[in-house]
C-alpha cells in the first residue's frame, strides 16, 4: 500500500511540475494581453475601422506596428539627425512637461543608460552586506560604481524582483559573478534561491586560474 501511495504521489507530482508551469505561463500571457490590448484599444478600434481585420488579430497587427516603430525610431536615434532630434524633444519636453524628467531617470536607470549603469546592464555579484567579514551574503545586480571605489547595488527580494533593497557597500564586500547573467540571477531569485549553487560554483577554467 505504501508503495502504491508513493507511486501514485510522485506520478501526480511529476505531472504538475509538467502542467503548472504551462498553465501559470498562459494565465500571465492572457493577462499581459489584456492590460496592452487596453491601453492600444483606441488605436485597434482605427485600425478595425481601415482593415478587414477583428478583434485579437486586429490587437496583434497594432501591437506589432507599436513595436516595429518602436525599432525604428530606435535606429533613427543611432544617426545624428535623429540624436540631434531626441535632445530637442527631451530638452522641450522636460520644460514644458512636469515629471517627465523623473520618468525618464527611472527608466534609464531600470534599463542602464549610455553609461552602462542600471539594474538590466548588470552585472551580478555576490555582496556580504554586514560587512566583508561576516559570512551573510545576498544576490544583488551592481547598478553604480563609484569613483571612491565603492558600489552601489541592488538586492531583488524573493519571489517578485520588482521590489528590493539598495544597499552602497564598499569594494571588498563585493564579489562580481562575471558568469551569472542577470536573466539566471532573476530566475533563481523568483524561484526563491532554488538553483543559488549553480550560480555561486566558479565555472571550472576559473577556478583553475585562481
Amino acid at each position: 500500500m505504501t508503495r502504491v501511495k508513493t507511486f501514485v504521489t510522485l506520478t501526480l507530482l511529476g505531472g504538475l511540475a509538467v502542467v503548472l508551469p504551462i498553465a501559470i505561463f498562459i494565465l500571465l500571457f492572457q493577462w499581459l494581453f489584456g492590460q496592452v490590448s487596453e491601453l492600444v484599444a483606441p488605436a485597434v478600434h482605427w485600425f478595425e475601422a481601415q482593415t478587414g481585420f477583428k478583434n485579437t488579430v486586429a490587437r496583434l497587427a497594432v501591437i506589432a506596428l507599436i513595436l516595429g516603430a518602436c525599432f525604428l525610431i530606435g535606429l533613427l536615434v543611432k544617426t545624428s539627425v535623429g540624436r540631434w532630434l531626441h535632445r530637442h524633444l527631451d530638452h522641450w519636453l522636460g520644460r514644458l512637461a512636469p515629471g517627465y524628467n523623473t520618468i525618464k531617470d527611472l527608466v534609464l536607470q531600470f534599463i542602464g543608460g549610455g553609461a552602462g549603469e542600471g539594474v538590466l546592464s548588470g552585472p551580478v555579484a555576490r555582496v556580504r552586506i554586514l560587512g566583508a567579514n561576516n559570512p551573510l551574503s545576498v544576490t544583488a545586480i551592481v547598478t553604480s560604481r563609484h569613483d571612491n571605489g565603492d558600489f552601489t547595488v541592488y538586492v531583488p527580494t524573493a519571489p517578485v524582483p520588482t521590489s528590493g533593497f539598495v544597499y552602497h557597500v564598499t569594494e571588498d564586500c563585493v564579489e562580481i559573478l562575471p558568469h551569472v547573467t542577470v536573466e539566471a540571477a532573476m530566475k533563481s531569485i523568483v524561484a526563491c534561491g532554488s538553483g543559488s549553487g549553480r550560480l555561486l560554483v566558479h565555472p571550472p577554467e576559473e577556478a583553475a586560474v585562481n
